[in-house]
């Protein structure tokens, strides 16, 4: 069973959709889907050489109520933390929660 305790974490997800600007040039805008209870762990972080640039890569699972409205692409704001949704995995059986498998952009 899902603990509330467990979800202490503020979050907006967002999806992106295209509008224009005022010059009538197509751009990128974030939209709120919802906000919502979460908890966040971060997994992992590395360093890797990318084009003569150091990148550092942190990855993270962030827990919500179970959901079928966020799928891949998608963002999650916490605070001034973006972190990008690579992939979410439903609880599909017991329909408590939805793990969103994230990493943080910079």
């Amino acid at each position: 069973m899902l603990q509330a305790g467990s979800l202490n974490r503020r979050i907006t997800i967002q999806r992106q959709s295209a509008d224009r600007d005022e010059d009538g040039h197509p751009e990128a805008v974030w939209t709120d889907v919802v906000v919502t209870w979460a908890s966040i762990a971060h997994k992992s972080g590395l360093q890797s050489i990318r084009g003569d640039a150091e990148v550092s890569l942190v990855q993270a699972s962030i827990r919500v109520r179970y959901r079928t409205d966020v799928a891949a692409g998608m963002r999650v704001v916490h605070g001034s933390t973006i972190y990008q949704i690579r992939a979410v995995l439903p609880d599909e059986r017991g329909r408590e929660f939805t793990d969103l498998v994230c990493e943080v952009i910079e």
